[in-house]
Protein backbone atom coordinates (compact mmCIF):
# COMPACT_ATOMS: atom_id res chain seq x y z
CA UNK A 1 0.00 0.00 0.00
CA UNK A 2 1.28 3.73 -0.56
CA UNK A 3 1.11 6.78 1.44
CA UNK A 4 -2.12 8.29 1.77
CA UNK A 5 -1.73 11.61 0.19
CA UNK A 6 -2.83 15.14 1.23
CA UNK A 7 -6.77 15.55 -0.30
CA UNK A 8 -7.41 11.37 0.34
CA UNK A 9 -9.95 9.69 2.80
CA UNK A 10 -7.79 8.33 5.69
CA UNK A 11 -8.02 4.55 5.68
CA UNK A 12 -10.27 3.23 8.37
CA UNK A 13 -8.61 1.51 11.15
CA UNK A 14 -9.96 -0.33 14.66
CA UNK A 15 -7.26 -1.36 16.72
CA UNK A 16 -7.28 -2.21 20.19
CA UNK A 17 -5.77 0.54 23.27
CA UNK A 18 -3.62 -0.38 25.93
CA UNK A 19 -6.59 -2.07 27.98
CA UNK A 20 -7.89 -3.86 24.81
CA UNK A 21 -10.82 -1.38 23.80
CA UNK A 22 -11.12 -0.82 20.35
CA UNK A 23 -10.52 2.61 19.08
CA UNK A 24 -11.89 3.33 15.77
CA UNK A 25 -10.61 6.03 13.40
CA UNK A 26 -14.52 6.36 11.85
CA UNK A 27 -15.93 6.83 15.80
CA UNK A 28 -13.56 9.83 15.85
CA UNK A 29 -15.21 11.39 12.82
CA UNK A 30 -16.37 15.12 14.07
CA UNK A 31 -13.31 16.09 15.28
CA UNK A 32 -9.60 15.81 14.27
CA UNK A 33 -7.62 13.16 14.82
CA UNK A 34 -3.59 12.54 15.00
CA UNK A 35 -2.15 9.21 14.10
CA UNK A 36 1.59 8.72 15.28
CA UNK A 37 3.15 5.26 13.95
CA UNK A 38 6.07 4.36 15.52
CA UNK A 39 8.46 1.47 15.57
CA UNK A 40 8.94 0.30 19.23
CA UNK A 41 7.58 1.40 22.38
CA UNK A 42 10.48 1.46 25.16
CA UNK A 43 13.26 2.59 22.41
CA UNK A 44 15.26 5.56 22.63
CA UNK A 45 13.95 7.72 19.68
CA UNK A 46 10.46 6.63 19.65
CA UNK A 47 10.55 7.43 23.95
CA UNK A 48 12.06 10.78 22.57
CA UNK A 49 9.43 11.20 20.43
CA UNK A 50 6.41 9.92 22.17
CA UNK A 51 7.40 12.03 25.50
CA UNK A 52 8.35 15.38 23.48
CA UNK A 53 4.17 14.79 21.83
CA UNK A 54 3.44 14.57 25.59
CA UNK A 55 4.91 17.49 27.23
CA UNK A 56 3.14 19.07 24.14
CA UNK A 57 -0.25 17.84 24.61
CA UNK A 58 -1.85 21.06 25.51
CA UNK A 59 -1.13 22.56 21.29
CA UNK A 60 -3.30 19.27 20.53
CA UNK A 61 -5.86 19.84 23.26
CA UNK A 62 -6.29 23.40 22.36
CA UNK A 63 -6.62 22.54 18.72
CA UNK A 64 -9.13 20.20 19.71
CA UNK A 65 -7.11 17.26 18.05
CA UNK A 66 -6.80 13.37 19.59
CA UNK A 67 -3.57 12.02 19.46
CA UNK A 68 -2.88 8.45 19.07
CA UNK A 69 0.11 6.58 18.95
CA UNK A 70 0.48 3.27 17.04
CA UNK A 71 3.21 0.41 16.49
CA UNK A 72 2.95 -3.00 16.28
CA UNK A 73 4.05 -3.90 20.15
CA UNK A 74 1.50 -5.84 22.00
CA UNK A 75 -0.90 -4.17 24.27
CA UNK A 76 0.41 -4.95 27.28
CA UNK A 77 3.80 -3.95 26.43
CA UNK A 78 2.20 -0.59 25.17
CA UNK A 79 0.54 -0.38 28.59
CA UNK A 80 3.61 -0.81 30.44
CA UNK A 81 5.26 1.61 28.35
CA UNK A 82 2.20 4.38 28.67
CA UNK A 83 2.32 3.95 32.64
CA UNK A 84 6.07 4.28 32.89
CA UNK A 85 6.19 7.53 30.77
CA UNK A 86 2.80 8.85 31.47
CA UNK A 87 2.01 9.87 27.84
CA UNK A 88 -1.57 11.56 28.59
CA UNK A 89 -3.01 10.13 24.90
CA UNK A 90 -3.76 6.55 23.97
CA UNK A 91 -1.53 4.22 21.92
CA UNK A 92 -2.37 2.01 19.92
CA UNK A 93 -1.78 -2.12 19.27
CA UNK A 94 -1.06 -2.52 15.81
CA UNK A 95 0.00 -6.15 16.49
CA UNK A 96 -2.62 -8.51 15.06
CA UNK A 97 -3.12 -8.97 12.10
CA UNK A 98 0.45 -7.76 12.14
CA UNK A 99 0.94 -4.27 10.93
CA UNK A 100 -2.51 -4.05 9.23
CA UNK A 101 -3.38 -0.63 10.32
CA UNK A 102 0.68 0.11 9.17
CA UNK A 103 0.16 -1.64 5.94
CA UNK A 104 -2.79 0.76 5.03
CA UNK A 105 -0.95 3.75 6.10
CA UNK A 106 2.19 2.78 3.96
CA UNK A 107 4.07 2.82 6.67
CA UNK A 108 5.14 -0.64 7.48
CA UNK A 109 8.61 -1.84 6.60
CA UNK A 110 7.94 -5.85 5.78
CA UNK A 111 12.03 -6.66 6.19
CA UNK A 112 11.93 -5.71 9.99
CA UNK A 113 8.75 -6.37 10.83
CA UNK A 114 7.44 -2.58 12.25
CA UNK A 115 5.86 0.75 11.26
CA UNK A 116 7.62 3.19 10.21
CA UNK A 117 7.99 6.80 11.59
CA UNK A 118 4.67 8.15 10.29
CA UNK A 119 1.95 10.78 11.10
CA UNK A 120 -0.79 11.76 9.72
CA UNK A 121 -3.10 14.65 10.57
CA UNK A 122 -7.05 13.76 9.59
CA UNK A 123 -9.90 16.30 9.78
CA UNK A 124 -12.97 16.26 11.24
CA UNK A 125 -14.33 14.21 7.45
CA UNK A 126 -12.08 11.55 7.56
CA UNK A 127 -9.61 13.45 4.69
CA UNK A 128 -5.85 13.45 5.31
CA UNK A 129 -4.30 17.29 6.14
CA UNK A 130 -0.92 16.64 6.62
CA UNK A 131 1.68 13.76 6.91
CA UNK A 132 5.62 12.74 7.38
CA UNK A 133 6.96 9.81 7.21
CA UNK A 134 10.96 9.69 8.34
CA UNK A 135 13.15 6.54 8.76
CA UNK A 136 13.74 4.59 11.53
CA UNK A 137 16.68 6.26 13.12
CA UNK A 138 15.07 9.38 12.26
CA UNK A 139 12.74 12.02 14.66
CA UNK A 140 9.78 13.71 13.43
CA UNK A 141 10.33 17.39 14.51
CA UNK A 142 7.80 18.65 17.15
CA UNK A 143 7.46 21.64 15.12
CA UNK A 144 6.04 19.87 11.82
CA UNK A 145 3.00 18.93 14.20
CA UNK A 146 2.53 22.64 15.44
CA UNK A 147 3.05 23.84 11.71
CA UNK A 148 0.45 21.27 10.84
CA UNK A 149 -1.95 22.13 14.08
CA UNK A 150 -1.75 26.01 12.64
CA UNK A 151 -2.60 24.69 9.02
CA UNK A 152 -5.83 22.90 10.55
CA UNK A 153 -6.68 26.46 12.14
CA UNK A 154 -6.84 28.22 9.39
CA UNK A 155 -8.81 26.22 7.91
CA UNK A 156 -6.13 24.65 4.98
Amino acid sequence: MSVPAVGDVAPDLTLPDTHGSPVSLRALRGGPVVLVFFPFAFSRICSGELCELRDNLSAFEAAGVTLLGISCDPMFALRAWSEQERHGFELLSDFWPHGAAARAYGVFDEEHGLALRGSFLVDAEGVVRWSVVNPRGEARPIAAYREALAALARGR
